[in-house]
């Protein structure tokens, strides 16, 4: 079924938006994040008892890319 749109005023998209006007059949936005963070960083709850007395986190990473993200459309 067709859309009839009337006036659109787009201000700002931002970096990780999907903007759409009409039908559509499958939008896939695609994102990838890397996360560093030490022992007990993403513990929740209440009441939480962590100890860590000799925690380090290694940053280093060699690799140029991880795991790419691949388009199929």
């Amino acid at each position: 079924m067709p859309a009839i749109v009337g006036a659109v005023k787009v201000i700002s998209i931002g970096a990780s938006s999907v903007f759409n006007i009409g039908d559509v059949f499958m939008m896939t936005p695609n994102s990838t994040a890397k996360t560093f963070s030490g022992a007990g960083s993403f513990n929740t709850g209440d009441g939480l008892r962590v100890y860590n007395n000799q925690s380090s986190t290694n940053t280093d990473d060699n690799d140029a890319v991880d795991q790419p993200i691949v388009d199929f459309n």
